[in-house]
């Protein structure tokens, strides 16, 4: 298994270099396409945190850190499968499709505002998380940007991650640049550095899109080489630049 560390793993060292993904020590490792797709099982840590060792170690510094300041780190959401995603994605594409009416390109890429297709998500790495304050008490789905801003329930959360969640590796992967593209600003998904920049390294340099064009599920039928092309330029890697 890769592991990219920081030099030093101590909290001071950590905190020198939190803004510096150069800094990560590299070791050779494969990881196969299977697991990056979310199709292989990969061993995870942690109840109700499902991440792999060091990520999973590196989420219960922060953890604690931000118990301190009065924040209790929730996940939401961490790994997630291969079917798990097609699951989600399929309910979606039938919903805006059958109860909705909507032409199936649309509502393709209605789902991608927030949804990746099958088999593209960064939650199949054992890297990444979705995450809340566990102390606030909201109504409703948790995960929307107007929560994370003004007078907001998670406005704490959020600015308690902007200070520190990088000092544990932890980086926003869907920004709120105005120029970038795919995903739509997500400010609840953190991605665990030192493990996900050489996973996306080697999911990059593999030939997705003709993986995904004989893809079979609700939905895949309508992919083009050319969507998929412009899928990959500015869903998958569009991102945080700290993380590419």
């Amino acid at each position: 298994m890769q592991r990219r560390t920081f030099i030093n793993r101590s909290s001071s060292a950590a905190l020198a270099l939190a803004l510096a993904p150069n800094f990560f020590i590299q070791e050779e490792t494969e990881y196969s396409i299977l697991e990056l797709m979310g199709k292989q099982d990969i061993e995870l840590y942690g109840k109700d945190i499902n991440l792999r060792k060091e990520a999973h170690d590196a989420f219960l510094e922060m953890k604690k850190a931000a118990y301190k300041d009065g924040i209790d780190l929730k996940i939401v959401s961490s790994f997630r499968s291969y079917d798990r995603q097609e699951a989600i994605f399929e309910r979606k594409f039938l919903k805006y499709t059958d109860d909705d009416g909507m032409d199936p390109i649309d509502a393709i890429n209605k789902i991608i505002e927030y949804s990746t297709i099958p088999g593209t998500s960064r939650h199949h790495w054992g890297t990444d998380i979705d995450v809340v304050d566990g102390y606030r008490k909201v109504d409703g789905d948790v995960l929307v940007p107007h929560k994370y801003e003004g007078d907001g329930p998670y406005v704490d959360f959020k600015n308690w991650m902007d200070e520190n969640s990088e000092t544990y590796g932890f980086f926003l992967v869907y920004t709120n640049e105005p120029k970038r593209r795919g995903f739509k600003y997500e400010p609840w998904h953190y991605s665990y550095a030192p493990l996900s920049i050489p996973m996306l390294e080697q999911f990059r340099s593999k030939n997705i899109a003709s993986i995904l064009i004989r893809e079979d599920f609700y939905g895949a039928e309508n992919f083009t080489m050319g969507f998929l092309k412009s899928y990959i330029q500015n869903n998958i890697l569009d991102i945080n630049r700290n993380l590419l």
